[in-house]
């Protein structure tokens, strides 16, 4: 799904570049600078190591429409999923300290997890936690912690209600609450909490004296960038979310000037000024495929070379014109980011954005592109530029169609008092619709941010908007009713590439 921005103001600020830049460093300076402008994104910060050393590291833009301060390489954004490989790589010291086999099944040290299934809930190992290939789907019980007051133990306890989309590991299915899981055997074996842990080993050895794991570290005078959403076609400053309950998967939050660092470790395979903090071999095995995925036709054609694709420990693998590549995104409310690896050639690269937008995958390959050397490469940014134009487009034209499939001059079947109630899921738990005057209005109560209102669409359909600003669209809610005419059930739809609110069935309890 894309989501189309217009930029309000746009600046420049110089971080670190090599003293003497390369041709090609200053080539991709002033794309970098274009496309900020073209893609309308606010602030962007960027950092490049080419055999082995930074040569640039550098923010462009603003971290707020509102208050135009300028990005710059100690600014923080969230990393989101690029934590998935601190996590891992936490994990894989456990495995060189003789605490941790990799094929350890998650109960030895959990013994409460559960799925959908009493043999892959005895079977489970934590190389399955952190490869993806449970069985549930892509982003399968998201819900469940996003925004939610469910603790960590909560949120994995809750999961066991899940229906699975594929057989145990036959598929691939992105699943953040199980990296939640691999976490937590973190405290269970050291008796830290997964933050103390990668503090300890990870942050304060290499200097990432800027990095958090939780937004409650901010301070008034915290360098940091400001998530954007879009409200009728402009970038509209938007809260932080905290992300606590399932910081094991997303919570970190860096910048490019200590992302760099942790991306020189992990070219060196785990050693940081001699100092070996997990082994050449681990980081084989978090570099190795262990969940394949296929490569599709328009992949083969966009992406010279590229031959195969799949996930590691905490790592995207693939490759690029002859090269592998390791690398991983990272989605937040109004920010995207992005790092790779390419351990021939000893190149790192991190972007990150403070809206939501998909030029860090587009830069991503014209970077390489012009590190390789591959000068008859695509200009990547105006080719994902077009895609997104195309999906804007595509987007208007279902919202046309939604509104042309509405059945107008109907009414609710029942009054509008019948509505309101609470609505719960063994799963999730509680929703409150209730009669404000004479509009519904909802409250997610495990969600506060998750509250609106719903105007009726037809039927018994209601639409469902949001009262607070954030990434997701409208949606619809569908009343249900039983065989003496009451209103039994609430189905929500909510159309979105993240959260499934089609997996939580409320039933209406008074």
């Amino acid at each position: 799904r894309i989501f189309v921005f217009t930029l309000l103001f746009h600046f420049i600020h110089s971080g670190t570049i090599a003293q003497k830049p390369s041709k090609s460093i200053r080539k991709l300076d002033a794309y970098m600078e274009t496309m900020l402008t073209k893609w309308n994104i606010p602030g962007m910060a960027v950092a490049i190591i080419d055999d082995n050393q930074v040569v640039l590291s550098k923010g462009y833009g603003v971290k707020n429409v509102n208050t135009g301060e300028k990005v710059d390489e100690h600014s923080l954004f969230a990393m989101a999923s690029n934590s998935k490989a601190f996590t891992s790589a936490a994990l894989a010291i456990l495995v060189d300290e003789g605490k941790l086999n990799w094929d350890d099944k998650v109960q030895k040290y959990l013994p409460w997890f559960q799925l959908y299934d009493p043999y892959v809930s005895a079977n489970m190992t934590v190389r399955d936690l952190l490869c993806h290939r449970s069985g549930l789907a892509t982003f399968s019980g998201d819900l469940l912690w996003y925004g939610t007051t469910h603790n960590r133990e909560e949120v994995i306890r809750r999961a066991r209600h899940l229906e699975p989309k594929y057989g145990f590991r036959e598929a691939y299915g992105y699943q953040n609450i199980m990296f939640l899981t691999a976490g937590e055997i973190i405290p269970v074996i050291t008796g830290l909490t997964w933050e103390e842990f990668v503090e300890e080993r990870f942050f304060e050895p290499l200097g990432m004296s800027h990095t958090v794991t939780s937004i409650n570290q901010f301070t008034s005078n915290t360098n940091k960038a400001t998530p954007h959403n879009e409200i009728n076609g402009k970038n509209v400053a938007i809260e932080w979310v905290n992300w606590d309950n399932i910081a094991p998967a997303g919570g970190i939050n860096s910048s490019v000037h200590d992302m760099s660092k942790w991306l020189q470790l992990q070219l060196n395979q785990g050693v940081w000024n001699s100092d070996t903090l997990f082994t050449a071999s681990r980081a084989k095995e978090m570099w190795s495929v262990q969940t394949p995925q296929n490569v599709s036709a328009w992949s083969e054609k966009t992406f010279p070379g590229k031959s195969f694709s799949g996930y590691g420990l905490g790592w995207e693998l693939s490759n690029f014109r002859g090269r592998k590549i390791v690398a991983h995104g990272g989605g937040y409310d109004g920010m995207i980011s992005r790092t790779v690896l390419v351990p021939s050639e000893g190149i790192g690269i991190v972007i990150l954005t403070n809206n939501i937008n998909f030029l860090p995958y587009a830069l991503e390959y014209q970077i390489l592109d012009e590190l390789f050397g591959e000068k008859n490469g695509e200009n990547y940014g105006k080719l994902f530029l077009e895609y997104k134009k195309q999906g804007a487009e595509d987007d208007l034209k279902s919202k046309e169609e939604e509104a042309k499939s509405r059945i107008v001059d109907t009414s609710p079947s029942l009054p509008l008092s019948d509505y309101a109630g609470t609505y719960t899921d063994e799963m999730y738990g509680d929703v409150e619709v209730r009669l404000i005057g004479d509009q519904l209005a909802f409250q997610f109560v495990p969600t506060s941010i998750f509250r609106g209102t719903l105007r009726h669409w037809h039927y018994d359909t209601f639409q469902l908007n949001w009262g607070t600003q954030m990434m997701l669209p409208s949606g619809k809610v569908q009343f249900g009713f039983g065989s003496d005419g009451k209103i039994k059930s609430m189905d929500i739809d909510v159309p979105n590439p993240d959260f499934d609110f089609t997996e939580l069935k409320f039933k209406k309890v008074y």
